[in-house]
């Protein structure tokens, strides 16, 4: 056969396999694992891939080509093949095996218990700390959706301890009712402590107990003409009401992930819907790596070993997983997922009902996630997958705002924001912000202000968060960034400041991250770094063209026209008695309280609105 090396004796190796199970790796001529599989019988499979060229797929050809040797361990059972063929895709990451690349924990919703006023907080890594921990869930999006919904359904805080022990009055959280300020003792423990039950009976999908405890006790505070906590009932009632009606899913029992794959082009991408205790916690797509050749049921089966049974203990395997493409091992994998979790695992190829419903939901996300991608720019991809890596994200950064201020000498300030996602910029939601009442100049005020500003807004309508954070500036920028963060008590958001070089020109930049103690310096031919100098530059020509607007405004406009109480016709009047505007400014009280239409009041502010500095 000519597609093997001719150094390798393919007879006689073959001569030498076992029947027994085991794992199988193809090598190159440099001792690279090209590729990993398992078998039932390592000789039958292994000798598969030595037949003829025109028997082979396209790929197994082209694999075969730079195959020099082949390595095997056997195995006493299949089970014990399947999970080292699992290990050795995650060690050697093969160019020809089918690759998961999210291999990160999954996030989780991590609710405190040694503490009298609990904390909810978002969590991702081992989960050592004691408290409870609800999920996984399919991105840390879906985890922030669901802390702001409990923290507007339930006001329970999700500030940090060290914040939390220091107050000495109730912050914004407080303010805008999203917490009860147990912080400076405005609620009772016990009232707190319902609050933070009915939260975690909400998390473990007994929403309706809640709902039926919260009309019970509006009823019985109706009754005592507490009206005023009838009505804190009445809107908790309705708040879960409506939740309940958005994230229920008819027919689910128990916790089932739904997976369907779909491909073209050679491009294979797999969505999985999570349900959790009746509730659809969301969605997450992957595009697995090497899908060009493979089928729906090689990706399907590839996805679910890696998916699975790539090591991390913090994703949980569920009771039943529901697929679009039959799998050949069906029953050893859920044998071995079941193991794992230590308990009964079951693996369903289509159904009918709402299953069925359920498989043409996430068929149809599959298919979208593949036109979208393909619509996508692939620079812009690229880029972002770049500025993933360089920045250690855990997902791929779909939404990222950038601020920037302009001035000159302090003047007409305006603060600028920026965003970007996956398709690029989206125009719709940028904002300017005109700084008001700081010293002049003062770019760090500036800065903590806008972002105040807008993130205060963001948390009160319940706006988008982004997945990144970037500030043109220094360290300077970037400590207000995070104390603004922590005052607003806004977590896992990944902020960076975009700092200029020595000579300030593109190319030269530095990145500084808040773990870090040196700066980030890229290449020049960085695809994150041209990413982060458009998304920069971007932000610098909002700021500028919102600054020389506000700076043109303010110079056509008289100082007349700022002063309360002077309108047109006494503007005119005192223009016209003193020859123009520098005689107004010469003028004395005494001679301005004589203009017609000018009392004593006016002409001391008209007087004032000149002499400031002095």
């Amino acid at each position: 056969m000519d597609n093997v090396s001719s150094h390798f004796d393919r007879t006689t190796f073959l001569k030498t396999l076992t029947n027994k199970p085991g794992v199988y790796r193809m090598l190159d001529k440099h001792g690279r694992v090209l590729y990993v599989g398992k078998a039932r019988k390592l000789k039958k499979r292994v000798a598969s891939y030595f037949r003829r060229e025109i028997q082979l797929a396209p790929k197994t050809r082209t694999l075969m080509v730079h195959t020099s040797s082949v390595e095997v361990t056997v195995t006493h059972t299949e089970t014990e093949a399947l999970l080292l063929e699992n290990n050795l895709i995650k060690e050697h990451r093969p160019r020809y095996n089918i690759l998961l690349r999210d291999d990160k924990s999954f996030p989780y919703i991590y609710l405190s218990t040694d503490q009298r006023y609990p904390r909810l907080a978002f969590h991702r890594g081992a989960r050592r700390g004691k408290g409870r921990y609800f999920g996984p869930y399919p991105s840390a999006g879906s985890v922030r959706a669901t802390l702001s919904l409990l923290q507007k359904l339930f006001l329970i805080r999700q500030c940090e301890d060290s914040f939390f022990r220091n107050r000495s009055r109730p912050c914004l959280q407080y303010q805008i009712k999203r917490c009860t300020a147990p912080c400076v003792g405005l609620v009772g423990e016990s009232a707190y402590g319902d609050d933070v039950r009915h939260a975690t009976m909400f998390l473990e999908g007994k929403s309706q107990e809640v709902l039926d405890e919260l009309v019970s006790r509006m009823k019985a505070a109706a009754e005592s003409l507490k009206y005023e906590f009838a009505a804190r009932y009445r809107d908790q009632i309705s708040s879960l009401q409506r939740v309940q009606e958005t994230q229920y899913i008819s027919g689910a029992r128990g916790d089932i992930d739904v997976i369907a794959v779909a491909i073209e082009g050679g491009v294979g991408v797999v969505q999985v819907f999570m349900i959790r205790k009746g509730h659809n916690l969301g969605n997450k797509t992957f595009f697995p790596q090497h899908t060009a050749g493979s089928g729906s049921t090689d990706i399907l089966q590839a996805f679910l070993t890696q998916y699975y049974l790539g090591g991390s203990d913090e994703r949980r395997t569920p009771g039943e997983i529901l697929v679009n493409a039959p799998i050949p091992d069906n029953a050893l994998l859920a044998k071995v997922l079941g193991d794992r979790a230590g308990r009964k695992v079951t693996i369903t190829y289509g159904g009918r009902g709402d299953r069925a419903r359920w498989l043409q939901l996430a068929s149809n996300n599959a298919e979208l996630a593949l036109v979208q991608r393909r619509a996508s720019q692939a620079s812009l991809r690229q880029r972002l997958e770049a500025l993933q890596e360089i920045l250690e994200l855990d997902e791929l950064p779909s939404r990222i705002e950038c601020f920037d201020i302009s001035h000159t000498s302090g003047e007409s300030t305006v603060a600028s924001c920026v965003v970007f996602g996956v398709d690029g910029p989206i125009k719709s939601d940028y904002r300017r912000f005109n700084i008001k009442d700081l010293k002049a100049g003062d770019d760090y005020a500036a800065m903590r202000q806008a972002l105040m500003r807008r993130y205060t807004r963001l948390q009160r309508e319940e706006g988008k968060l982004p997945d990144l954070l970037l500030v043109d500036g220094g360290k300077g920028q970037l400590a207000q960034a995070l104390e603004v963060l922590e005052e607003l008590q806004i977590n896992d958001l990944a902020v960076a400041a975009v700092a200029k070089g020595l000579t300030r020109k593109p190319g030269f930049e530095s990145i500084l991250l808040p773990d870090r103690n040196t700066s980030l310096v890229l290449p020049s031919d960085s695809d994150a770094l041209h990413l982060i100098q458009q998304i920069r530059d971007e932000a610098h020509r909002f700021a500028i063209t919102g600054h020389r607007s506000r700076r043109s405004r303010s110079r056509k406009q008289s100082a007349l026209e700022q002063i309360p109480g002077i309108g047109a016709k006494r503007r005119q009047q005192l223009l016209s008695d003193f020859g123009g505007l520098r005689g107004v400014a010469r003028a004395g009280v005494e001679d301005l309280a004589r203009v017609k239409g000018i009392d004593r009041g006016l002409a001391q502010a008209v007087y004032d609105a000149f002499h400031e500095d002095a």
